[in-house]
């Protein structure tokens, strides 16, 4: 018989949210504005003309929801804060009001019992950084160390889990290579410009923690694991390409101070050679890596796929999300278990994992039934432990996402949340996934084999 699962009483639960998508009032009280303002309000930028004006208007409802975070029996609570709400102009003069919410916010959570993990940048750079050449700025750097100490100083006393960057392959790729998100670039010569600012930001904003922080600071990733669809030579190295380009640009620097090498063979002449000083202030000592796992990629070589001259296979006879992706727990453990073999197996944290599936705008009644979000929940959940079970040092796991929210790009029409949302009415409905996880919760895992 197989022994019930059972996680550590230590382990962290939670769920994950970002400031912009799901706050809403982005320029209240003396608020700046951010790039995916700017962008969210250009015509044709985001589905169906959608911005997060209001979203789930959590900047005013903040009390309840996190009473609702509370009632599923959650102990940690992942939440980014928006850089312009405390820097209107990214630097310099401090709102007052903006450090305040995230003030009251975090005592909120600490009087519920339910430990914080914020997230200093998830994409909402502010708007007049922009003007000063954003990420592609090196100077970006100490204006980012500099906003965070400002938070550190402010919050630290109370916050004991950090996150310097949220997933800077996604700003890199679609904000400065393909011009999908916030700020809209495609360029080939900014986008390795753009992350080594990410990773020399998160460096120094590491440093400005080590002079003053007490507790724990990491950085998150997407990994999104790559195989081959053949053992040819061709997609083997389409294969390695994607999985160094999505995978290692980022944490290879973070973890061993170094990029790897197919990022020449990527950008060619675009790649620059960067100092072994920046490489030494990138490297800094961290207490975790967060990990935000969704999906597998199956790798073929593609000579017309641009940059990287790779390609996704679909994978036609598995589960798909709304987004197209496919459903894939193994991929979790094979992701965990890389990074144990191969980083030194550091302390992790699932600080995203979640699904998309279709759910009405509106419900009727008190539950909304969503079958498949279950089964993807309790299918990667059980991944996680299998990987705890070789080896590997996971210290909790964050749901994606609290609720329904703007889905950058996507406006409101991708639904990933444990709650939905009414965008209408902004009635929160608790979804059968939600009452699910709290199960799971509750029994330390055991609910996953019932």
């Amino acid at each position: 018989m197989t022994p019930p699962i059972q996680f550590p009483s230590d382990f962290l639960w939670g769920c994950a949210t970002s400031a912009y998508q799901i706050e809403g009032s982005p320029l209240a009280d003396g608020a700046g504005p951010s790039i995916w303002h700017r962008f969210s309000h250009t015509p044709g930028r985001v589905q169906d003309g959608d911005t997060a004006d209001v979203t789930c208007d959590h900047y005013r409802r903040w009390e309840s929801d996190v009473d609702l975070i509370q009632s599923l029996g959650m102990n940690s609570y992942r939440f980014s804060i928006a850089w312009g709400r405390v820097l209107p102009e990214g630097v310099g003069r401090i709102n007052a009001a903006g450090l305040d919410f995230y003030e009251r916010l975090v005592d909120r959570l600490l009087a519920r019992g339910i430990q914080p993990m914020v997230t200093l940048f998830h994409w909402d750079l502010p708007a007049a950084l922009d003007d000063r050449g954003g990420w592609l700025n090196r100077d970006i750097a100490q204006w980012f160390a500099e906003y965070a100490d400002i938070v550190f100083r402010r919050l630290d006393d109370r916050v004991k889990y950090w996150t310097t960057l949220n997933e800077p392959w996604v700003v890199v790729d679609g904000g400065y290579m393909h011009g999908v998100l916030a700020p809209g670039h495609r360029n080939l010569f900014e986008a390795p410009r753009a992350a080594h600012h990410l990773m020399l930001a998160h460096g120094a904003a590491v440093q400005a923690y080590r002079a003053s922080g007490r507790n724990k600071i990491g950085l998150v990733v997407n990994i999104e694991p790559k195989y081959p669809a053949s053992q040819s030579e061709a997609d083997l190295a389409a294969t390695r390409r994607a999985e160094a380009y999505m995978n290692r640009q980022y944490l290879e620097p973070a973890l061993l101070g170094s990029y790897p090498k197919e990022l020449m063979d990527i950008y060619g002449e675009a790649w620059p050679h960067w100092p072994d000083a920046d490489l030494k202030i990138i490297r800094q000592p961290i207490d975790y890596v967060g990990v935000n796992y969704y999906t597998r990629a199956v790798v073929r070589a593609d000579p017309n796929a641009w940059p990287l001259g790779a390609s996704t296979v679909k994978q036609k006879q598995h589960t798909h999300m709304e987004t197209g992706w496919e459903v894939f727990p193994q991929g979790l453990t094979d992701t965990l278990l890389w990074i144990k073999d191969n980083y030194g197996n550091p302390p992790v944290y699932i600080t995203e994992n979640g699904a998309c599936f279709f759910d009405p705008p509106q419900v009727e009644g008190p539950l909304l039934e969503d079958p498949l979000r279950i089964d993807y929940l309790r299918k990667h959940i059980t991944a996680v432990y299998n990987a705890m079970q070789r080896g590997a040092d996971i210290r909790g796991y964050f749901a994606w996402s609290l609720f329904d929210n703007f889905e950058w790009a996507f406006g409101f029409s991708k639904r990933f949340g444990l709650v939905h949302m009414n965008y209408e009415t902004l009635q929160r409905t608790l979804k059968a996934s939600a009452h699910f996880y709290a199960k799971v919760i509750a029994s330390r895992g055991a609910a996953l084999t019932e």
